[in-house]
């Protein structure tokens, strides 16, 4: 896996106060503030700057993968896991979470995971989060590892190929719909596996009634639940890193396969890639590779 030398993640209130702790615990020097932040940090090879709106912050240097990935990730972003006082009302549901909706490259990938709460208390002590909380791609591969070779944990994943997404994307007119199909379906595999389970969660990304359509078509019968940051749920979070790693791993795939490097997100170097593609397969083959409605194709035919 490659190593970056800059990173930015978001925080909340309560993170900053501990980070502060632990930054002085490691001897970190604080210096002057930048404009907009509520203070800066540096020891011989990582800068640390915390700014007001978000919050969030910025981690600089050659020791800047490392701070992200023991100390941010593993000792302040680990809200993920599922608590004692939490596991006291703990409830065995399906989780499910996607990965690559907002990625002009690649597929679109729905997971779902299932766990009771022996299973839970397990993933917690992994220090499982929202994988959009971890920078690092090779623990986003570690924890989905460990997750898959759990015999007790059952999952789903569903990877919708950059074709076939475009395809359905044509048919079902918006992403709303497109992702309600995959979350019922991904609902319907899981109740196959478990069928003593009559609970499931997600992340309100549409209207109710949309996937309640679909799952009443797939004649499920399960009590569901949409909630915002549906990823703080344990069951959820775990789906999210499972997603992830599939749609890390067909990303990390192409770039090997066409040699052009397979970034993440709408970026200038999105773009490039996305000309890069075009250039070596034609117009005509760019639905092999991209999601066709995102306003980024427009740049590319440029």
């Amino acid at each position: 896996m490659e190593t970056r030398n800059s990173y930015t993640v978001p925080l909340s209130n309560s993170d900053i106060l501990k980070l502060q702790e632990i930054l002085e615990e490691k001897g970190f020097e604080f210096v002057d503030k930048k404009p907009h932040t509520l203070y800066c940090a540096r020891n011989q090879n990582t800068f640390i700057a915390v700014y007001e709106k978000g919050p969030k912050i910025l981690v600089q240097g050659k020791g800047a993968s490392d701070f992200v990935e023991f100390v941010l990730e593993g000792q302040i972003l680990e809200v993920g896991s599922v608590h004692k006082d939490k596991l006291a009302d703990f409830r065995p549901h399906f989780g499910v979470d996607e990965s690559g909706k907002g990625d002009f490259l690649g597929p679109l990938v729905i997971a779902g995971v299932y766990a009771d709460k022996e299973s839970a208390q397990w993933l917690s002590s992994l220090g499982i989060m929202d994988s959009k909380r971890i920078q690092s791609k090779a623990k986003i591969f570690r924890l989905a590892e460990k997750i898959q070779q759990n015999p007790k944990i059952v999952f789903k994943v569903i990877l919708i190929s950059p074709r076939r997404y475009n395809e359905m994307y044509e048919e079902f007119q918006n992403l709303n719909s497109l992702l309600a199909w995959g979350h019922s379906q991904t609902y319907a595999s899981l109740a196959e596996l478990v069928p003593d389970c009559h609970y499931a969660l997600s992340d309100q990304f549409a209207n109710r009634k949309v996937l309640e359509s679909f799952m009443k078509k797939k004649k499920l019968k399960l009590i569901l639940e949409q909630r915002h940051r549906a990823e703080e749920d344990i069951i959820v979070a775990s789906a999210s890193i499972l997603a992830r790693h599939s749609f890390l791993k067909w990303m990390n795939a192409k770039t090997r396969s066409t040699g052009i490097d397979f970034a993440l997100g709408a970026s200038e170097k999105v773009i490039e890639a996305g000309k890069h593609l075009k250039k070596k397969y034609g117009k005509e083959n760019l639905q092999e590779y991209v999601k066709m409605h995102f306003k980024t194709l427009q740049e590319i035919q440029n």
